[in-house]
């Protein structure tokens, strides 16, 4: 009998070990964490398509079972997909070893913080768009301000820029659907009749600054543009992608828009693009030349 209990012991311990050096084995360089996240990511598509491939969502649902159904406004649409899928990376990030941080207040960066059980940190931002064609509408990656610059401060951030090992998108890329079913309202089970605002999506995951582009998002606002091709976003083809992350965050933390020039009593911008920040750091070098 005593014999049988300490068999049992041993694997019982055997599976604790085993359990405790596969956690172990998950310990995260950007780079696994970019590639498992990329796998998690692949699955998304057929979990939130019909096999119509138009969006599972129709509409809200009241108490008397009523439908009705959801404008396709760009930020009514992302609040939505993100909260379907923060419980399939809430279940992601347990199957990894991992520990998913939601920010403490609505505005801060980023939309999600993974940590490791060596306690580093990876940030993953949702940024989603409308597509037509190979196209985007637009992709806003953050600011360039902020917690950009003031990378050991906690300003609109629960942990400093800094203290993350990489800082990732993932994106959510769909179609706008022609549809006219706002004016109605419909019941539980008139769902098949009902066409969704929005359909065929794409994902991918990419690091933030293998997308990002020269220019800002969008008009005077602080924010990072992103590169629109399509295909360029699933391959992280942007402009920095072969000159290195080094020089997106050089690039970004001394590009000044024009009202901001004037603010600081720098004048005009020292760049507009990377054509105009080459000549910018060719000038600098021949200043550092004539003081040699």
């Amino acid at each position: 009998m005593m014999r049988k209990w300490n068999v049992q012991i041993f694997f019982v311990l055997c599976r604790k070990v085993f359990k405790f050096a596969m956690i172990k084995a998950t310990i995260m360089t950007p780079q696994k964490f970019i590639t498992l996240l990329r796998k998690e990511a692949a699955t998304y598509k057929s979990f939130i398509e019909t096999d119509s491939q138009d969006w599972i969502v129709k509409g809200f649902i009241d108490v008397n079972k009523n439908v009705y159904t959801i404008t396709n406004d760009t930020k009514v649409v992302s609040k939505i997909i993100e909260i379907l899928l923060i419980p399939k990376l809430e279940s992601f990030a347990k199957n990894n070893g991992l520990e998913l941080l939601l920010p403490s207040k609505q505005n801060f960066y980023p939309d999600l913080t993974f940590r490791d059980n060596d306690g580093k940190l990876f940030a993953v931002d949702f940024k989603s768009s409308y597509y037509n064609g190979d196209t985007v509408n637009g992709l806003t990656l953050g600011s360039y301000w902020g917690y950009f610059r003031e990378r050991d401060s906690v300003k609109n951030t629960d942990y400093p820029y800094n203290a993350y090992k990489a800082h990732i998108v993932l994106g959510m890329l769909y179609k706008k659907s022609i549809v006219d079913n706002e004016k109605s309202v419909y019941s539980i089970n008139e769902l098949t009749a009902i066409h969704s605002v929005i359909e065929h999506f794409v994902f991918f995951v990419q690091p933030k600054w293998m997308i990002a582009n020269d220019v800002p998002g969008s008009g005077n606002t602080r924010n990072i543009g992103g590169i629109t091709n399509i295909q360029n976003l699933i391959d992280g083809n942007g402009p920095f992608a072969e000159l290195g992350e080094d020089v997106f965050d050089d690039y970004w933390k001394g590009y000044f828009n024009k009202t901001d020039a004037r603010t600081a009593g720098i004048g005009e911008p020292r760049y507009y693009n990377l054509a105009t920040y080459k000549e910018y750091l060719k000038s600098q070098s021949e200043k550092l030349k004539k003081l040699q």
